[in-house]
Parts: structure tokens; C-alpha cells; sequence
């Protein structure tokens, strides 16, 4: 037989959960926000559409679509190259096999 296969696991002894696109993007794009020290409503404004739906882009809820996520990418002075640069970056940082999320 083989040998038994450790995934990571979180400080709970959960295995560790790779995260979705949309919920990487979304946490990016409220740093980027925080930083520059601007509110949910001024972002939604400049990239056209409504406080509610960024709010849910940015925590992980809503799958923007390319459209979307250009606005809100150019709405805050991102190029698309920094904001995927900055996601694979981060789920660069996951070592080892982890459960998928279902």
C-alpha cells in the first residue's frame, strides 16, 4: 500500500481549504480600498454599480464578471496585470495539497 497522504491543517485540525478565484479577488480588491482610504460607496460610484453588489465582490460572494471586475479594478487605479499579479501571489503562498472546496 501506499503511503498515508497529511494535508495542512488550520490551528482546529481542519484541513486546510484552497480558496475560491472570487473570494482572493474580492479580499484584494477591499485592501486596495482600505489603503487608499476610500468607502464602499465612493469605489461603487466610480466603477457603476451598486454599494451592495461590491460589497458582496469583496467578500468572496459574487463572482464579477470581466466587465465588473475592470470597473472596479479602474476605479481604484489597478491595472488587471497588478490585480491578478497580487491573487496569484497569494494563493502562491498555499504549500502542499489541500482539500477543494465543494
Amino acid at each position: 500500500m501506499g503511503d498515508l497522504l497529511r494535508l495542512p491543517t488550520t490551528p482546529s485540525g481542519a484541513p486546510e481549504v484552497e480558496p475560491l478565484w472570487r473570494e482572493v479577488v474580492g479580499r484584494e480588491l477591499r485592501e486596495e480600498r482600505s489603503r487608499q482610504e476610500r468607502t464602499l460607496a465612493d469605489v461603487a460610484e466610480a466603477a457603476g454599480i451598486s454599494v451592495q453588489y461590491l460589497s458582496e465582490v469583496e467578500r468572496g460572494l459574487k463572482e464579477p464578471s470581466s466587465e465588473v471586475l475592470g470597473a472596479v479594478h479602474g476605479a481604484l487605479g489597478l491595472r488587471l496585470v497588478d490585480l491578478a499579479t497580487r491573487v496569484g501571489e497569494r494563493l502562491g503562498h498555499i504549500s502542499g495539497p489541500v482539500a477543494l472546496a465543494v
